[in-house]
This record gives structure tokens, C-alpha cells and sequence, in this order.
């Protein structure tokens, strides 16, 4: 079923459901002011007779007409054929203690709908009737109830009548509900089939640079402007991907232009002596190690746009140490050291991007730390702090260090890809963490990365 199907049968049903109810309720209020008013009636005529003391067992005609009979407390009527059937409802009033009660019955007499009522006659009541002989008197020493029935002819013919104009209304609403939910359904689609031509206009040309018009305030303008948002997010992906390209195209020439130039030279290797040879093939092992670390951190930064690893709760503590017993061991041809002081502290977050981001920043420290340096390590409560002593961050390039392949200038002639820092600040985006950097007073710069505390797992579960 189409949308614009689903909105017109909702308008219509809703119309339909609306004049239903609407016509019930109208046909229960009729039939209970109706039933209402024959009720005053015969309360009053009921009252009337038993506050004259004349009553009269009889029908009037046509008949069935107005029946009026007297019931004694024991259910009987004095008469060898009883005008009225005396149904529970009158029975209970005549038998009741408590004379006060009056009850209403719609019931059948021989064929007709009437409404009766059992009005009651308290103990010692005497009335005068006619009897065969003349007028009697007529105790009730018991007391009982006085029965009188009126036939609802006239009230039928009435409900009859509003029923069939009930339906002829009910029908005719039905019929405007489907022509009113097609002018809505109609109505409703125009902005939305606006959108949709505007958005296949787009699919077609690929062109996300351009937004749609923002609407109203109503919701196909929320749509719109959400629409918008993402337009903005995909556009601007587009751009980093691009410069991605661009950055990780001129970063790769360098190295493979040397490749180049080496292994061209390596043609008249035969030529060479030994010890050229020797620096030939270690320049090449070089730049071939260069690039294994560009792919490398490349794959790195592109992990934000697969699938999470699994997490769990992990020791930073012991990750810090780890990664500085190795930087230790790189650190040990310039005698730069490594001093950690840590207390446990537990992060909830993938163990290999943790231990890839902690040791990218003792291998920036490293970098820049002078020969028989040392680097001062520390973490506690979710963050780690790395200061060197070297020649600290130059101001114009602190707020760009951590960008994708940003290399200050006094770095151009250091090894590196210009990554490891922009994969620590993906890493602390990624986790709800921060990362940040300031030149410590007295020399050298100081990082520092954050991560949102965990409490530590139950005792006896591994650790990850």
C-alpha cells in the first residue's frame, strides 16, 4: 500500500469513525429523553391514581393502551385474569419493606412494546374501584404496588425515523470523509513530492554543495533542514577524503622519488665500491621502512570509519608501562629513559587504538627528546601526561598539531608522516576522551591524553 494510500484510508477512517459515534450518541440521547419523558409520564399518572384512592384495573384503547393494575405484597391481583404480566421488577416492589422504591420496565403486552412502572402502595391503603356489582372499597392491608404500562408505539416510530436519518447522515459523511481524505492525502503530498523531486535532482547530479531550501517550521522542514545537515557532513567528508588524498599522494612522493633515484643508481651496482653499496642498500631500507609506517598509520586513521573493536574494561596503568619499556628499548642508541609513575586506573575502550595512541606519544617524545633526555610519564585517573625536555611547541604550531600530516617546520628534517599525532587526537575523539599540549615553563613540551574512567571489573574476571 502506497503512503498516499495509508494517509487517505487513516483521513477517511478517522471521518468514519467520528460520524459513527456521533450518530450513536445522538440516537442514545433521543431514545433516552424519550424514555425519559414517558417515564414522567407515567410516574404521574401512577402517583395521581394511588393519591385519589381511584383506581381502576383496566386497558384503554386501541388496545393495548394505557393499562393500569393493582398488585397485592403476595404477587396477586384480585382478578381472574390478570390485565398485565406481573414481571419481576413489580413483583419486588410490592413485596419491598421499604414502599419508597419505584421501578421502570420496558417489556412486550401482546405484541407491543410498553414501558411500565411499579409504583408502590404502602400497608393499610384502601382505594374504591369498580367492581361487578357497583363501586368497592377496596384494603390492602399488606400494601403492594400499583402497575401501570403505556405502549411505546409513538416513541418506536420516532427512533425509527431519526435512526434512518442517522444512516442517511452517516452515509453521506462517509462519502465526504473519502472525498476529504483524498484532497488531504493530496494536499499533504504536494510539499513532501517537492522534496522527493529534489532529492532525486540531487541523487542525479551528486551535487551535495548545494542545500536544499530550509522550509518551514513544520515537520517536512525539520526533514529538510536534517537533510541539510547531512548534505553539510557528507560534503565535508567528501573534502577531508579529497585532502586525505592529496596529503597522503605528496607525503608518499617523497620517499618513492628517492626509491626512484636509488634503485636507478642500484643499475650500476657492479660499479660501485662496497661501502656505497652498503649505504645504497640501507638508504632503501630506509624509505622503504617510511613507507611501511605511512601505510601503516594511513590504515590507522581510516579505522574510524569500520566497525568497533570489541571493548572492555582495561588497565591504562599497564598499557603506559608497556609502551614505555619499549620506547625504552628505542630510545637506548640516544640514552633517553623513560619514567613512569602511575597509579590503577581502569578505561573502558579498545586495548590495540589505547596502546597505538600512548605509544605514538612516547615516539613523539622520543623524537624530540636531546640524546641521554628524559621523559617524564605519568597516569592517573584516566589521563596520561608526557613531557619531554625538548625544544618545546612553537605557538603558531599548537593548534595545528595534531592535524593529518601537519609537520612543523623544525620537524621537516626528522623521521615521521606527519600521522601519529593526528591518530592519538582520533583515538581520544572517538573514545570521549581529550587530547591537548602546552610548553612546560622551564622547557620541553607536555601532552596530555584523557580518557572517562571506569570502575575495575569484579576480582577473577580477566583482565582484556
Amino acid at each position: 500500500m502506497t503512503f498516499r494510500a495509508r494517509l487517505v484510508l487513516a483521513a477517511t477512517t478517522a471521518v468514519v469513525i467520528a460520524v459513527v459515534l456521533a450518530s450513536v450518541a445522538a440516537y442514545l440521547v433521543a431514545y433516552n429523553s424519550l424514555i425519559g419523558s414517558v417515564d414522567d409520564t407515567l410516574y404521574a399518572d401512577a402517583s395521581s391514581a394511588v393519591t385519589s384512592h381511584q383506581i381502576y384495573d383496566s386497558c384503554s384503547k386501541p388496545a393495548p393502551g394505557v393499562c393500569i393494575q393493582v398488585v397485592g405484597a403476595n404477587g396477586s391481583t384480585g382478578l381472574a385474569q390478570p390485565i398485565l404480566s406481573i414481571i419481576p421488577q413489580v413483583r419486588a416492589v410490592a413485596d419491598a419493606s421499604d414502599k419508597g422504591t419505584v421501578a421502570y420496565a420496558t417489556t412486550t403486552v401482546r405484541g407491543t412494546t410498553t414501558r411500565e412502572i411499579a409504583y408502590p402502595i404502602t400497608p393499610g391503603y384502601e382505594y374504591q374501584t369498580n367492581g361487578p356489582s357497583g363501586p368497592e372499597l377496596i384494603a390492602l392491608p399488606s400494601g403492594g404496588a400499583l402497575q401501570v404500562s403505556a405502549p411505546l408505539t409513538g416513541v418506536d416510530q420516532q427512533l425509527g425515523r431519526l435512526a434512518l436519518d442517522l444512516w442517511i447522515i452517516a452515509a453521506g459523511g462517509i462519502a465526504v470523509a473519502v472525498m476529504l481524505g483524498l484532497g488531504v492525502g493530496r494536499t499533504a503530498l504536494v510539499p513532501l513530492n517537492d522534496l522527493t523531486r529534489s532529492i532525486e535532482e540531487l541523487a542525479e547530479t551528486t551535487d551535495v554543495s548545494e542545500p536544499l531550501a530550509p522550509g518551514g517550521n513544520d515537520e517536512l522542514g525539520r526533514l529538510r533542514r536534517a537533510f541539510n545537515r547531512l548534505l553539510a557532513a557528507l560534503d565535508s567528508s567528501r573534502d577531508a577524503q579529497r585532502q586525505l588524498v592529496l596529503d597522503a599522494s605528496h607525503e608518499l612522493r617523497t620517499p618513492l622519488t628517492s626509491l626512484r633515484t636509488n634503485m636507478e643508481v642500484a643499475r650500476r651496482m657492479d660499479e660501485l665500491p662496497p661501502g656505497d653499496r652498503d649505504v645504497l642498500i640501507n638508504d632503501v631500507l630506509t624509505q622503504l621502512d617510511e613507507l611501511s609506517a605511512l601505510v601503516g598509520d594511513l590504515a590507522e586513521l581510516s579505522r574510524g570509519e569500520l566497525p568497533r573493536e570489541a571493548r572492555r574494561p582495561v588497565r591504562l596503568d599497564a598499557i603506559v608501562h608497556d609502551a614505555a619499556a619499549l620506547a625504552t628499548t628505542h630510545g637506548r642508541v640516544r640514552g633517553v629513559t623513560f619514567v613512569v609513575d602511575s597509579e590503577p586506573t581502569w578505561v573502558d575502550a579498545p586495548r590495540g587504538r589505547i596502546e597505538r595512541a600512548v605509544g605514538n606519544l612516547l615516539d613523539n617524545a622520543l623524537k624530540w627528546s636531546p640524546d641521554h633526555g628524559v621523559v617524564e610519564v605519568a597516569c592517573r585517573e584516566g589521563t596520561v601526561t608526557v613531557r619531554d625536555h625538548g625544544p618545546g611547541v612553537d605557538d603558531i604550531d599548537l593548534s595545528r598539531i595534531f592535524d593529518r600530516f601537519y609537520r612543523a617546520p623544525a620537524a621537516r628534517g626528522k623521521p615521521g608522516s606527519g600521522l601519529g599525532l593526528a591518530i592519538v587526537a582520533q583515538v581520544a575523539t572517538e573514545e570521549h576522551g581529550t587530547v591537548g599540549v602546552a610548553n612546560a615553563g622551564d622547557g620541553g613540551a607536555v601532552f596530555t591524553f584523557r580518557l572517562p574512567v571506569v570502575p575495575a571489573p569484579p576480582e577473577g574476571e580477566p583482565e582484556d
